[in-house]
């Protein structure tokens, strides 16, 4: 595993709180193995901090454990011996102590306490305002489980709504970090995992090392006794109760179907039975709707579709769910078959497009062309798509692209095609300049760079 990457603008942000003047209180939450521990540990490792990692057991048996962590970084043996059978008395001793340099207190896992007693929230914004906001210290509240994080701390009804000071929704690490975590590979290499690990550092860390992409597949995944083998069901059981009805919306968008009416057909259901399991598989990263991004009021566009957003996710619904048959019956060998011959058309290409994508806002940024384009996304109709469409808020300029993870180079002739899809796009057609972009994972060829070159308007990422 390389050193610690990313995450600037999140340590920027705890590095801010800490240095507030008086009390801080930050909440730090997003799914499981997505790196909040790590980022943490990382910002308080030269900081006077006591971390606690709280568990599923009672509230009781929590706060015994807290106690002791408390007399172990406070070295008070009276403590540690002590019978204490409140919360408040632990931070109170603790805020009481003088330190060298502000006090870091950090929960994880907070959300088990909260579901061991739902009083807990309450009972935590008590001894906030009366013990904690008053100190010189940092109040650092972690959680995986999202929705049960979201309704005791940042809901508008929780009794700690209002109280943070700054909130940290820790997401997937982006592809361009991948160079800093498999610095050895090929950037196609990068591209075949990034489809697979989707930005999760810990599902990064089984892909470091300079197997085959289908070996590491085998090996941590296809593989019965790997922990990513029945990691979605692990996911989505913790955070939903209805585990069959949200396994069979994703995996019908897995198969293809990302309109509402085909995922509520295929399901034989009516498609308003639905709204509330797409909203909350939305909540938690899973999925996305898209619209084309020239809709004007994407909410109320009619034109929306269904996208698995978890690389991840994307890939074992695609390919170890419909299987798990064939792997449990020592046939893992099928699987492996069907992986090799799909993966690259059925996983990778769609990746690369997202891949492309996040690059153009390093193009923006880099100023390739004589505006910022403000939205990204892609265009379809019933007779076109279009894999990227970026539009300039002042309506004067619209950028279109093709990406194709192809063996050969790309030629003159997409870029023609694209130039007919183009016209399709009712997009201020009177009053535009088209710019263009292809991606090609494997180049492009000489008389195409030749004619882009004689161009202004023409990119090759």
């Amino acid at each position: 595993m390389a050193e610690f990457i990313d995450r600037q603008e999140e340590m920027r942000t705890l590095n801010r709180e800490y240095e507030r003047d008086g009390s801080s209180f930050v909440v730090v939450y997003g799914r499981r193995r997505v790196g909040k521990t790590t980022l943490i540990s990382q910002f308080i490792h030269d900081k006077n901090a006591l971390f606690f990692i709280a568990t599923e057991e009672s509230e009781a048996q929590n706060r015994r454990m807290f106690k002791e962590k408390a007399a172990e970084f406070l070295n008070n043996e009276l403590l540690k011996n002590a019978e204490i059978n409140n919360w408040d008395d632990i931070f109170r001793i603790l805020v009481n102590n003088t330190f060298e340099s502000k006090l870091v207190i950090v929960i994880d896992e907070f959300q088990y306490i909260g579901k061991a007693n739902p009083a807990f929230p309450s009972i935590f914004q008590r001894i906030w305002e009366e013990i904690l906001k008053s100190a010189n210290v940092c109040v650092i509240i972690c959680g995986s489980l999202i929705s049960m994080m979201e309704s005791q701390v940042l809901a508008y009804g929780s009794p700690l709504y209002g109280r943070r000071t700054a909130q940290i929704k820790l997401k997937q690490i982006p592809f361009m970090y991948y160079k800093d975590f498999f610095n050895k590979m090929s950037e196609n290499e990068l591209i075949k995992r990034y489809a697979v690990t989707g930005g999760v550092p810990k599902y990064m860390e089984s892909f470091t090392d300079d197997s085959d992409i289908y070996e590491a597949i085998e090996q941590n995944i296809v593989a019965a006794s790997s922990y990513l083998y029945d990691e979605p069901n692990f996911l989505l059981r913790q955070e939903v109760s209805e585990i069959g009805s949200y396994f069979s919306i994703i995996r019908a968008i897995a198969a293809g179907n990302s309109k509402l009416s085909e995922i509520a057909g295929l399901l034989e259901i009516k498609a308003t039975s639905l709204t509330k399991y797409l909203g909350t598989l939305i909540d938690l990263d899973i999925l996305e709707r898209e619209v084309p991004v020239t809709e004007d009021n994407p909410e109320k566009s009619k034109k929306g579709l269904y996208k698995i957003k978890d690389n991840y996710i994307r890939f074992w619904f695609a390919f170890i769910y419909p299987n798990i048959s064939f792997i449990e019956s020592g046939n893992s060998e099928i699987v492996m078959d069907r992986i090799r011959n799909n993966f690259i058309d059925n996983q990778v290409t769609y990746v690369y497009e997202d891949v492309c994508r996040e690059k153009m806002w390093q193009l923006n940024k880099n100023k390739t062309w004589p505006f910022y384009f403000s939205k990204i996304g892609r265009y379809w109709d019933a007779h076109t798509e279009i894999d990227i469409c970026a539009l300039d808020p002042d309506g004067r300029n619209i950028i279109v692209g093709e990406c194709k993870y192809w063996k050969d180079k790309v030629g003159v002739n997409v870029l023609e095609n694209l130039e007919k899809k183009v016209s399709n796009i009712t997009w201020n057609r009177d009053n535009r300049k088209v710019w263009y972009v292809l991606c090609s994972a494997n180049g492009y060829t000489d008389e195409l760079k030749k004619y882009a070159s004689e161009r202004n308007d023409i990119v090759l990422m």
